[in-house]
């Protein structure tokens, strides 16, 4: 037991050693007791209402200000009217040379559209032209079909010289037998032809 505690004070010696020094605590002070304070958001909010309260002044002496009516003052003379001082006048401005690029497109759309004008009216004085070369032609063909529609006389037969048809002098045509074996061989010569074109192609 001696020799327990003996070595409990040795090891409560060498820590007290080993370990730094704590100050001794205030025997007077209470511990936990809440200390007074004051937050940021407070103050800004003190400085929010005071700014409010110093617009509030302002807005209502200004409107207070406005209620007031002032008579306007007279003319220092009466007799002659006040001349309002007009400043001297600007000088005229002057026009620059300046080329739009509308101007150019405007200038080549005229162009264009007298070019398409120029071929609207060539074209119309061909058509009329052609149309008057079919007229006349179409004139020409039916004055000449009228020409061969005119009726005319026929001669009159010659009743003193009658016609009488006369017997042909040419030789009875003496009737052959088909040769068979010609049109069998052309036959032979015109398949063996059909048949030897394809390939003929497929060599090539």
């Amino acid at each position: 037991m001696e020799n327990h505690l003996t070595t409990s004070s040795s090891s409560k010696s060498s820590s007290s050693q080993t370990s730094p020094q704590r100050p001794a605590a205030k025997r007077g002070s209470r511990g936990g007791q809440p200390q007074p304070f004051r937050l940021l958001t407070e103050t800004r909010g003190e400085m929010k209402q005071q700014a409010l309260q110093r617009r509030l002044q302002e807005s209502t002496a200004e409107e207070t200000k406005h209620r007031i009516r002032v008579a306007q003052g007279l003319p220092l003379t009466t007799d002659k009217p006040q001349v309002v001082y007009k400043p001297p006048p600007k000088e005229q401005t002057k026009p620059v040379g300046i080329k739009l690029h509308t101007q150019r497109r405007a200038a080549e759309r005229a162009e264009f559209n007298d070019v398409i004008n120029f071929k609207i009216h060539w074209l119309k004085h061909q058509k009329q032209r052609l149309e008057k070369i079919q007229k006349v032609i179409e004139e020409e063909e039916v004055r000449s079909l009228r020409k061969e529609m005119i009726p005319k006389a026929q001669l009159m037969p010659f009743f003193d010289r009658p016609f009488y048809p006369q017997r042909s002098r040419r030789a009875l045509t003496v009737p052959k037998e088909p040769s068979f074996n010609m049109l069998r061989n052309k036959c032979t010569w015109r398949h063996n032809s059909c048949r030897g074109t394809p390939q003929l192609t497929s060599a090539f």
